[in-house]
């Protein structure tokens, strides 16, 4: 693994630079689940999943513009989204008035324990350092209902690089975390997941990106 920033400063370089680049995110992903028929099947099942569990709300976790969120809520599901930007979460409300969105944190979900019928973190980890990634999906499954599904996305690799621009060219301060589909397997087993289905892929969305399907497994006695 490459090196990462320190875990003091790294969410607030996330928030600034996504606060930064929101309106040209949002422009330049806005059709790209059209061309990615893989990421929305892998969507569908997440769908299929949370109804077989009795349905329930679904967070959709760094949610950007709110284009997974959407997606998610034509898929008959009760999903919301959460970024930490402010600026991602005011996007996303003026493109769809009809959806909740709320600022907070993947480090620090404000949501009750057991309270979620699924989870989407669909490329938002990507800028999580290694030794915070634990935290977060124990954060994941303490909200998340037995069996409740978690979807993730990510981009495959084994190194870090810092993003100092992006989106049309406006100034970033983001390290992109690349992991082996192995590790994030190996992470979600440890924090008490199992994982279902993987794929790794390009496509039109991503150059190598991975998705792995994971159940929050029943609490031991």
């Amino acid at each position: 693994m490459g090196i990462g920033p320190n875990t003091d400063d790294w969410l607030k370089d996330t928030r600034r630079s996504y606060d930064t680049v929101a309106a040209s995110y949002a422009e330049q992903l806005r059709n790209l689940l059209d061309e990615t028929p893989e990421e929305r099947a892998f969507l569908r099942l997440l769908a299929d999943r949370v109804h077989t569990n009795g349905g329930g709300p679904v967070a959709d976790v760094g949610c950007g513009p709110g284009r997974i969120t959407a997606h998610l809520r034509q898929l008959g599901v009760d999903a919301f989204g959460i970024d930490l930007s402010p600026g991602m979460v005011e996007v996303a409300r003026r493109d769809h008035p009809d959806l909740r969105f709320e600022l907070g944190s993947m480090t620090d979900l404000h949501l009750g324990d057991g309270s979620m019928g699924g989870l989407v973190a669909w490329y938002s980890l990507i800028h999580v350092p290694d030794d915070e990634i634990d935290s977060v999906l124990r954060h994941f499954r303490r909200v998340l209902r037995p069996d409740g599904p978690l979807l993730l996305g990510f981009h495959v690799g084994d190194e870090s690089q810092l993003k100092t621009y992006g989106y049309g060219g406006h100034p970033m301060k983001v390290y992109v975390h690349r992991r082996l589909p192995g590790q994030m397997t190996a992470w979600l087993n440890d924090a008490g997941f199992a994982v279902e289905a993987r794929r790794t892929l390009t496509s039109a969305e991503r150059t190598l990106g991975g998705i792995l399907l994971a159940r929050r497994q029943p609490d031991t006695e």
